[in-house]
């Protein structure tokens, strides 16, 4: 078997030079032939990649494009990556080059979920609240009722309930200990589409009491003629009568009924933090703890409800008295309203809850109704309405004689939703 490559064998050998050789004269230096790997190469062994040319010295020929490096270390060698070369991990070649921020995608996804919490929050606060009303008085009840007129008329009653109060509160209230429930205050606040109107009715009004269904006996109890103050009308059969009363008395058809008692009043004015109010000329009141000095300041609940029951202070009574009432719920309105409560979860709520808790309206009344109606004493007080007392003539046994020829007016250009042009004492 002949190991020699082919073409060779011991007879054409020659004489050769070198390590192990004969021959008396040195090996001359060999040229390697150039070796091209072509198509026609045979295929190299398994696993064994396949070698550059050697043309110029530098790992590739004139015509390649740095064949060296693009095929056989790409990522190994030469610092792509993953390498351990200047380019290699913890470099910045190293990485992907981080993509600039969508901030147009970031700006929607920021606004759908404020808009989401805020829906979600609004939508929570409106079951919350709408849970809280005290829906008591069903004026279905109410017999022989006027035909209603454009616009919607809303009676706000005051009441001295104490329903909710210890010995404690009576006595720093001064509210004495009195059975039962009369009014303090009785407004008609009438919204409409040409200004809205609140009617303060004085408790003392002389009026008729009519026909009427008993509240709780469901008997019908008819009319005598018999001539009382408005506040007897409330503390004869209470809310039912009286809207009874106000109705025939004048004409005007009540839509809503809304009262609240002497703690819920108190309480809503310490959880908007008190209300700053201006007071002319000083005054005192023993019967209703009153004892303020003229000038600005700010009165909490206690201060609030000694300041609008007071009337034995005044010579005009009841007159003076429902003036300080609407004097007062304007400052209320403004100090509500404004963001420092709106917008503060943590006074806003304590506010609602206060209000809600203590406020006793009709089964038909529903949040937005109780929202348009503190909005439009919030503008009527703000100076966007006409505020002012049923119009008094005289008066006769200590009752107070209403005008009836401007109280017919009065009715007329509510119940047409018109301009109000009465005016009252």
């Amino acid at each position: 078997m002949n190991d020699w490559p082919e073409g060779w064998s011991d007879d054409n050998r020659g004489t050769r030079h070198g390590r192990g050789s004969a021959g008396a004269q040195p090996e001359g230096a060999r040229v390697m032939r150039q070796v091209r790997r072509g198509p026609s190469a045979p295929p190299y062994g398994a696993g064994v990649p396949q070698q550059p040319s050697y043309v110029d010295g530098r790992g590739h020929d004139d015509g390649g494009q740095d064949a060296y490096d693009s095929g056989y270390n790409t990522g190994q060698v030469y610092g792509a990556p993953g390498g351990r070369g200047p380019d290699g991990p913890g470099t910045a070649a190293g990485r992907a080059p981080r993509p600039a921020p969508n901030w147009r995608r970031r700006i929607k996804w920021t606004a759908i979920t404020v808009a989401t919490v805020v829906v979600v929050t609004s939508v929570a606060t409106y079951f919350w609240a709408d849970s809280k009303l005290r829906r008591e008085v069903d004026l279905s009840t109410v017999i022989d009722r006027p035909e209603g007129g454009d616009g919607t008329n809303y009676l706000i009653v005051g009441s001295d309930s104490r329903e909710g109060m210890s010995k404690q509160d009576e006595k720093n209230l001064h509210t004495g200990g009195a059975e039962g429930k009369r009014t303090d205050s009785m407004m008609i606040l009438h919204v409409g589409g040409n200004g809205d109107t609140l009617i303060s009715l004085p408790r003392d009004s002389d009026v008729e009491i009519p026909s009427y269904r008993g509240s709780t006996s469901g008997k019908t109890y008819p009319a005598r003629g018999r001539h009382e103050k408005l506040n007897a009308a409330y503390a004869e059969d209470g809310p039912t009568l009286l809207v009874r009363a106000v109705e025939y008395n004048t004409g005007l058809h009540i839509d809503h009924y809304v009262e609240i008692g002497f703690q819920g009043f108190a309480d809503i004015v310490d959880a908007v933090g008190g209300v700053d109010i201006t007071i002319d000329k000083g005054f005192k009141d023993k019967w209703s703890g009153a004892d303020f000095k003229a000038g600005k300041q700010t009165l909490d609940g206690r201060q609030a409800l000694a300041f609008v029951r007071t009337r034995h202070a005044f010579a005009a009574s009841d007159l003076q008295r429902t003036k300080n009432q609407q004097k007062f719920l304007a400052a209320l309105a403004h100090q509500v309203a404004t963001p420092s409560t709106v917008l503060n979860p943590f006074k806003l709520y304590p506010t609602m809850g206060a209000g809600l808790d203590s406020l006793i309206v009709d089964k038909d009344m529903s949040l937005w109704d109780l929202a348009s109606m503190f909005w439009a004493m919030k503008g009527v007080n703000g100076g966007d309405g006409t505020s002012m007392n049923m119009p008094v003539s005289g008066s006769a046994g200590g009752n107070l004689l209403w005008d009836k020829a401007k109280v017919k007016t009065l009715v007329k250009e509510l119940n047409s939703d018109e301009k109000v042009t009465v005016t009252g004492n």
